[in-house]
């Protein structure tokens, strides 16, 4: 291979190492709940899902595994010349029906377990060791019989078995869950695996719900998958996909899952694709991610600084010390001044900060070293800071903002700052003007 070509590679290596490690240490420990529906176990990047499961398993997340069969089910209907029935939603599970998907799930709980077993050389799996539990961990009920429909075998969750599930997952084993529950009376029914995750995941008390689909995540009119939703937003997207005749695709089974995983106390539920490489690991370890996650709170956040920040705004703000665009701050002034600054935070790392410097009997104040990392500085998140500093300078009876910059003249200026010469600063502000600098002062009026 090129050596050029090796050292443009390593960089880029090194960073996304880096920009793992905070992911790394708050997963580590966690619990994973993954629905993944057969369509997803049949696509040829199923293999890399696989290494990237044991990839988790490795960096000591506990996982439970739970899979659907539904195009298996369909495929086998179909051969054997027995038609599918639904009756809102749900499968209609006869005696025919239900003899070949008991079959078809066994026989998928097999091959994944195979899978996850591999440990050939020069494979991700190799040195993997992931031990696979299956059990009588879902207890189910018949659903009955519905506007005169009876569903047979088909059946809804009942109880499940936490601890069970938990002292497997203590053991450091992975725990793998069919969508066929037992019940108290010695029977099986066929369940829906978007119910058995969801059930799981809420019943467990798990950090995440991670669901599998041919996009992207859930996208816009645009085509974009929309990064971050809220209960609410994702149940208008569900309504306006069952009404689109689309309520039984992946996007709306997830939906449905998350929405319910949500209100039931995961703090956060994600949707990636089965089809791109590595889409669970972006979406698990970068900042951005890649598909879509349905979440209780923002993972981030606008707020006021503490002392613990500190060294999170020092890293933010000393490349643009050194290079000319802020004044320097050392460590003890910015202890000093820490109540003075606002940040912005996504999931613990400081991407933006702002300070308000008061001059009260002008009610002028000064907003300064305004920072934002470089990997969103494209975002709104600068206008998202600007209005949040001008929200708390109101509150403190500041009629007009200021800015003194050298670099940033024409953003300020896109955001309502108009020039102001140095005279009309707070007198107290004048005597600290740094003409060498020769800064140029911006200001607007808060309304």
């Amino acid at each position: 291979m090129d050596e050029s070509r090796v050292r443009e590679r390593e960089p880029s290596l090194v960073h996304a190492f880096r920009q793992s490690t905070p992911y790394v240490n708050v997963h580590r420990g966690a619990t994973f709940v993954l629905m993944m529906g057969g369509e997803s176990i049949a696509h040829p990047n199923f293999a890399n899902i696989v290494s990237d499961i044991a990839l988790l398993q490795t960096l000591g997340i506990r996982l439970v595994l739970v899979f659907g069969a539904r195009p298996q089910n369909d495929e086998a209907l179909s051969r054997a010349g027995i038609e599918a029935h639904y009756h809102k939603r749900v499968r209609v599970t006869d005696d025919p029906s239900f003899a070949l998907i008991k079959q078809v799930s066994g026989g998928l709980q097999f091959d994944i377990t195979a899978k996850l077993s591999m440990g050939l050389a020069n494979t991700p799996m190799q040195g993997a060791r992931i031990s696979v539990v299956s059990g009588n961990f879902v207890t189910a009920q018949p659903l009955g019989i519905d506007d005169g429909v009876d569903y047979c075998h088909s059946g809804r969750v009942r109880r499940i078995d936490v601890e069970g599930i938990v002292r497997q997952l203590d053991q450091q084993n992975l725990v793998l869950v069919s969508p066929i529950g037992c019940s108290v009376t010695g029977e099986s029914f066929n369940l829906t695996s978007e119910e058995v995750a969801r059930r799981i995941a809420v019943d467990l008390k798990a950090d995440k719900l991670i669901c599998f689909s041919s996009t992207q995540g859930v996208l816009d009119r645009q085509g974009h998958a929309i990064s971050e939703l809220f209960p609410e937003q994702a149940e208008e997207l569900l309504v306006a996909l069952e009404q689109a005749g689309e309520e039984m695709s992946g996007t709306a089974r997830y939906l449905r899952a998350a929405i319910a995983s949500c209100r039931g106390g995961v703090p956060r539920s994600h949707l990636v694709s089965y089809q791109e490489d590595g889409a669970m690991l972006q979406e698990l370890f970068s900042r951005e991610g890649l598909g879509t996650q349905i979440v209780r709170e923002s993972a981030e956040r606008a707020r006021a600084a503490t002392i613990e920040d500190i060294g999170g705004i020092l890293d933010l703000i000393r490349p643009l010390e050194e290079e000319g665009i802020l004044v320097r701050r050392s460590r003890e002034q910015l202890e000093m001044e820490i109540d003075k600054f606002t940040i912005i935070e996504r999931d613990g790392l400081i991407i933006g900060c702002a300070a308000l410097y008061c001059f009260m009997e002008e009610a002028m104040a000064e907003m300064a070293c305004v920072a934002i990392h470089p990997e969103y500085r494209n975002s709104n998140r600068g206008d998202q800071l600007v209005a949040k500093v001008a929200e708390r300078a109101k509150r403190l009876g500041i009629r007009q903002l200021f800015v003194l910059t050298t670099r940033s003249i024409h953003w300020f200026r896109e955001r309502g700052f108009e020039p102001l010469e140095v005279e009309a600063l707070p007198v107290a502000r004048q005597r600290l003007y740094n003409w060498q600098r020769r800064s140029k002062v911006l200001s607007k009026t808060i309304f």
